[in-house]
């Protein structure tokens, strides 16, 4: 299949139309579309995007079944230490064929649609995929200690690190205290 147009994500359905069963294999490497990221972790604009899909004809049109993988990159959430593993996504989607779809009654939103010049663009499903495969509070380990709550020092680089905190109630006797004198022996 072949990516038209200059898009490496865009694939065309002409040669499976009105043939269910007939299968084709697609492997190759693209570069990461733009927005494939949350605030802290994302795939790079440009890295690879290996693609590795089996697409198939059935009736109501087109199911693209495989994984896909990148290297996501991004920062940890509690030492907001930089992070780096490589992420592999299954891949299960049906498009139809647009008068398909026009013959439905009701509208199914998870549908994806052949666009009319028979043509798939499978950008906006991998983003969604890929997006929603990301970690919600990315960490370079589990045991990863953090940032100290009260000066932001990493917990990783001095674990003996901490500070002496007084209850608030009774820090007002704590000033007390230093404004006594010393006792004379």
């Amino acid at each position: 299949m072949a990516a038209p147009h200059g898009s490496a994500l865009v694939i065309d359905a002409k040669e499976l139309r009105g043939r269910p069963g007939t299968q084709q294999h697609l492997a190759r490497t693209v570069g990461v579309p733009a927005g494939f990221s949350t605030v802290l972790v994302g795939f790079p604009e440009g890295e690879d995007l290996e693609l590795d899909l089996r697409i198939e004809s059935v009736h109501e049109g087109v199911l693209l079944t495989g994984t896909v993988s990148a290297r996501m990159s991004g920062q940890c959430g509690r030492c907001l230490g930089e992070l780096g593993q490589p992420l592999e996504v299954d891949v299960m989607q049906l498009f139809t064929y647009p008068e398909r779809a026009a013959d439905a009654s009701e509208e199914d939103e998870d549908e994806r649609l052949i666009g009319e010049d028979l043509r798939i663009d499978l950008e906006p499903v991998l983003r969604d995929l890929m997006v929603s495969a990301l970690p919600f509070q990315p960490i370079c380990r589990e045991e990863c200690p953090g940032l100290c709550s009260q000066c932001g020092l990493r917990m990783e680089d001095d674990p003996e690190h901490f500070h002496e905190q007084i209850d608030p109630r009774w820090a007002a006797l704590a000033d007390l205290r230093d404004g006594l004198d010393e006792p004379e022996d």
